[in-house]
């Protein structure tokens, strides 16, 4: 909820610090004392658009901060950790505007847009007034509200997964019938390529090995030179071989006559055997020169044409075995693709019946609760003036390719304030007082579902009083109970009801004039009320008459702490 409203240097005020409490809390004050610029305030520390002529004459630059306390709603939650912006309690709200009209905006000292400044504020604070409505007059917001209402948040989970398989399955048949409509246009392109790919028959690492090759070839003379003489070194009568024979024989001999020999005598034997195992490999290694058939130009050749096809399509050499078996799958699709594509079109279908059977039950729950919510809030019309008003949720639905997640149906609650005009949106029947008195009714049946935890009401009460101004404050004391309520008031019926009340007031010092704000302490209430009930001078019978009206709020307070609620 709102715990604080700071404001310095907007209109007429210097600078102010507002509390405000749970329940109702009231706002009163004379025609023009600045009630309104309250409220224009705090629009901007809830994204309203700036402008530079609400500075303050004198000042340089306007800010407001908006202080908001409590849980936050998971989807306001979700909002915030996506943007990456850390989540605090209180979640503090600030805008500062220049005399150019531009601005900047921070949420807990992080600096944000001014686009998500607004989404965080819709989702803060409804506003219901003369000039400024937001949240239950969005269509937008109808169909999600409408659900809450009617407990569909599971069914509306299901419908959502069920949605997402449903779009799954369509996307993997529509890749595969494009993919086999393209594989349909290039089928010689392909047959051709995979018939040049099977007498490639590309090998692993094949280039690799080919060049090792073909360097072997280059410098086979070299090479073979190399061998005989390391051969002639190692074999010859006087070679390594026949040297380190020699020395083993000479050990040998003596080995007995000193013990130590014969850790040497080892040593020297591994030395012959793997000189005669270097002479072994050298005579193979020549050999397999002598007699490898295939020549440098072959080996080039096929070099080259490696290379030569692995341009073509875009790749290097070592990626060739890959591009064989994509084109051999390519070319299976074009000629063993109508089974598949079938067993796409299959899934496609089932999972859309399960989407069309979940959604529609959907649309069942979210029709009945629409009628209860109707009868509901056109119990509440009457006694607040609006006897010949109508409330229709309506449901419509959507043509298959705007189908969603949320199911079949738009959701818009549609309203008449005249008896024989026909239904329209909520703000096209009415304006001001009457369409405040209107959404009041709406939000005493939905404060449950509908998740904006502060609302405001910008004089509910225009042009109505006695009765029905009791039935607006009785209305908005039951509302108080639920959510957070603001009002700005001129009936003292009203003001009477409420759990904290503050008055606006302007005053001259100098030739400055100013805007504050107090709260009331209970006999300064008093006095408010009464001011409120005169009109004019305050006399004793309209502090007699207020008396009565606190007295009466009272009595009804009591009745509620012993379970007594009804308004």
């Amino acid at each position: 909820m709102l715990n604080q409203l700071i404001i310095h240097d907007v209109v007429l005020i210097e600078k102010l610090t507002l509390s405000f409490d749970g329940g109702l809390n009231i706002l009163t004050g004379e025609t023009g004392a600045g009630k309104s610029i309250l409220l224009d305030a705090l629009a901007l520390a809830l994204g309203a658009r700036s402008d530079g002529g609400l500075i303050r004459t004198g000042a340089q630059q306007a800010s407001v901060t908006a202080v908001f306390s409590g849980t936050l709603q998971p989807d306001l939650k979700a909002l915030l950790e996506e943007q990456g912006l850390t989540v605090e309690d209180p979640l503090t709200l600030r805008r500062i505007i220049g005399k150019d009209g531009k601005s900047r905006a921070f949420l807990c000292d992080q600096p944000i847009g001014i686009a998500l400044l607004r989404q965080i504020g819709d989702a803060l604070i409804e506003v219901h007034g003369q000039f400024e409505t937001h949240g239950l007059l969005n269509a937008a917001n109808h169909r999600t509200i409408l659900d809450l209402y009617a407990g569909a948040g599971a069914l509306k989970k299901q419908t959502g997964g069920a949605f997402a398989n449903w779009h799954k399955a369509r996307s993997a048949y529509d890749d595969a019938l494009t993919l086999h409509e393209r594989t349909q246009n290039e089928e010689e392109f392909l047959k051709a390529a995979v018939a040049e790919m099977d007498d490639l028959a590309p090998q692993d690492k094949e280039t690799e090995a080919l060049a090792a090759r073909r360097t072997q070839l280059q410098h086979r003379e070299k090479i073979v030179e190399a061998l005989a003489t390391t051969e002639q070194a190692l074999s010859s009568h006087r070679g390594a071989a026949a040297q380190l024979a020699l020395a083993g024989k000479t050990l040998a001999r003596i080995a007995d006559k000193a013990p130590a020999l014969s850790a040497i005598l080892l040593i020297v034997d591994r030395a012959i055997n793997e000189t005669q195992e270097a002479i072994t490999q050298i005579e193979r290694f020549g050999a397999s020169i002598d007699n490898d058939g295939e020549s440098l130009d072959k080996i080039e050749e096929r070099l080259f044409k490696l290379r030569a096809v692995a341009r073509k399509h875009g790749h290097n050499t070592d990626d060739l075995i890959a591009i064989h078996e994509e084109l051999r799958t390519r070319l299976a699709l074009l000629t063993d693709q109508s089974g598949h594509l079938q067993a796409l079109a299959k899934a496609v279908s089932q999972s859309r019946a399960t989407f069309v059977k979940m959604a529609e039950s959907l649309s069942a729950k979210r029709q009945q609760a629409a009628e209860k919510m109707a009868q509901d809030i056109m119990r509440e019309l009457p006694p607040l003036k609006l006897e010949r008003a109508v409330f229709a949720p309506t449901l419509t639905r959507l043509d298959e390719e705007a189908w969603n997640a949320d199911g079949l149906d738009r959701v818009a609650f549609m309203a008449t304030t005249n008896a024989g005009q026909p239904l329209a949106p909520l703000n096209k029947v009415a304006s001001g007082g009457e369409l405040s008195r209107f959404m009041l009714a709406i939000k005493v049946v939905l404060a449950k579902a509908d998740p904006v935890p502060t609302l405001i009401f910008d004089e509910v009460d225009a042009g109505i009083g006695g009765a029905t101004a009791s039935a607006v404050g009785q209305r908005l004391a039951k509302l108080g109970r639920a959510v957070q309520v603001l009002v700005v008031t001129h009936s003292p019926q009203v003001a009477a009801l409420g759990n904290h009340h503050l008055r606006v007031s302007k005053a001259v010092k100098g030739k400055i004039t100013t805007t504050s704000v107090a709260p009331l302490s209970p006999d300064e209430r008093l006095e408010e009320i009464a001011r409120m009930l005169a009109g004019t001078a305050t006399t004793d019978a309209a502090r007699d008459a207020a008396r009565v009206l606190l007295g009466d709020n009272e009595l009804a307070q009591k009745n509620k702490e012993r379970g007594d609620s009804s308004p």
